[in-house]
């Protein structure tokens, strides 16, 4: 296997694996449970769910942290998302001792998968500049260990949740948010280093196996504008939408969206990108659309930097112009 490194300087192989391809056969069921591989060397984070080390931290928290971080489960500041922006004005590196910054670390670590957690949270500490993952911010929202609960992470280019299943239907206790400036704002046509681009090359794989009709129903102009919250707003509707819908597509096709949603979802631990599967289908995998957008094409090469794939309740946009900025949003309801 060749090692292409994805951040400079960094010692640690950081190759993107490549997932093995299953045949098209197999049942959505089958897709969204395949296993994937472990990361040779990664620590072994299965000891506590980070759950688990949420309660511990709140618990940790003095009066003045309380006051300053936690809310009330029903806030509305729970619900948001944006590319780069912080949820409290306390970050992480000045605002928690040592022992809580590594719990902040290690929950954000238990959010992904083995396999790529370690990859992540140097594509954070990566982005954040001089200060790193410290210059992230937290919020917990209701008690853990007595109801509903939530805890939320935010930085340039990351939100994050963990909230034990309190928000019902919803992939990810709400909308999340990923992305990377590998070497610096306006990246190469390839994206040399980029943490995520490999979801992209995937994706337009799809397109490599439409015919002329799909293509044109698939490429489109431009994505759509990015405007905080309201960028992962979510329509209900199951026609209509931009791009070419499922129903468009032979089945092999088909089986290579579900191809492509698993490898998005690889990143992020098992239960959750279960969940996400699970919703996906249950609103009707024929309802989703899938569209690419040529006006925002580095390089002019005909690898589609800007692409999504929309439901009646899902969104996963994929921004990867002028660097990689991913929008995702996947309820049981609109």
């Amino acid at each position: 296997m060749s090692k292409n490194p994805i951040f400079p300087g960094c010692d640690c192989d950081s190759t993107i694996p490549r997932r093995t391809f299953l045949k098209t056969t197999l049942t959505a069921a089958a897709f969204a449970a395949r296993a994937r591989l472990p990361l040779f060397g990664a620590e072994d984070r299965t000891r506590n769910k980070p759950e688990t080390l949420v309660t511990t931290l709140y618990k940790s928290l003095s009066d003045e942290q309380r006051k300053a971080i936690a809310f009330p489960f029903d806030h509305p500041l729970r619900s948001k998302v944006d590319n780069n922006w912080n949820i409290t004005e306390q970050t992480i590196g000045k605002f928690l001792n040592a022992d809580q910054q590594a719990m902040v670390r290690e929950i954000f670590l238990k959010l992904h998968s083995e396999e790529y957690g370690d990859r992540v949270i140097k594509q954070v500490e990566h982005d954040a500049g001089n200060e790193g993952f410290g210059s992230c911010s937290i919020a917990l929202f209701g008690e853990p260990g007595t109801g509903k609960f939530e805890f939320v992470l935010t930085g340039r280019h990351c939100t994050r949740r963990c909230d034990g299943d309190s928000v019902e239907g919803t992939a990810f206790g709400g909308p999340i948010f990923y992305g990377h400036a590998a070497k610096g704002f306006n990246e190469k046509a390839d994206h040399p280093g980029n943490a995520y681009w490999f979801q992209a090359l995937r994706a337009n794989q799809v397109f490599k196996m439409l015919n002329g009709k799909q293509r044109e129903m698939a490429l489109l102009g431009d994505g759509r504008e990015e405007k905080g919250t309201e960028t992962v707003k979510l329509t209900g509707k199951t026609q209509g939408l931009p791009g070419v819908p499922m129903t468009e597509l032979s089945r092999d096709q088909k089986d290579e969206v579900r191809l492509v949603l698993a490898d998005l979802l690889a990143p992020f631990r098992k239960p959750d990108a279960d969940e996400a599967m699970k919703l996906i289908e249950a609103n009707g995998f024929d309802h989703l659309h899938m569209a690419f957008y040529k006006n925002q094409d580095i390089g002019n090469d005909g690898v589609w930097d800007v692409w999504q794939i929309e439901g009646p309740a899902m969104l996963w946009y994929f921004r990867g112009e002028p660097h990689v900025h991913t929008w995702v949003n996947i309820r049981q309801n609109a």
